[in-house]
């Protein structure tokens, strides 16, 4: 049986996102709502792609050899760059509030971009956008 949507989630997803009400319940009930405290690091710059995340609350910042990038806010996907390159991470992420966020496996997301082309695509966009500022 697949597990039923946080309607708080799916709330914040529909608020910070253009997703469509589809696209939201997906991610709602694939993603595992997690609280990263201030300060912490995310991801690891050299590091496999294992996991991404959708901000909830809260802020990170995008480091490249310990040097500042780029803040990124709620509703912005961290982590998206590494899964669909299929590359190491190129920069590591630390955050600079308390965060909550969705945590997603590769494979949660690899499966959701299969199957929801709308979220493919704007995966895709993001990871292209991001990698045209660095």
């Amino acid at each position: 049986m697949a597990k039923k949507p946080d309607p708080d989630v799916v709330r914040s997803l529909n608020e910070l996102t253009d997703f469509d009400d589809a696209t939201v319940k997906a991610l709602a009930t694939v993603g595992q709502p997690v609280h990263i405290p201030a300060n912490w690091a995310m991801i690891f710059e050299h590091t496999p792609a294992d996991k991404a995340y959708i901000l909830l609350s809260g802020t990170v910042e995008i480091r490249k050899d310990g040097q500042p990038l780029a803040t990124l806010n709620p509703g912005d996907v961290v982590g998206e760059i590494a899964l669909v390159t299929g590359r190491l991470r190129s920069a590591t992420v630390v955050t600079t509030t308390d965060v909550e966020a969705l945590h997603f496996t590769a494979e949660a997301f690899e499966d959701l971009a299969a199957h929801n082309p709308q979220f493919a695509t704007a995966l895709h966009d993001a990871a292209v956008h991001r990698i045209a500022q660095n």
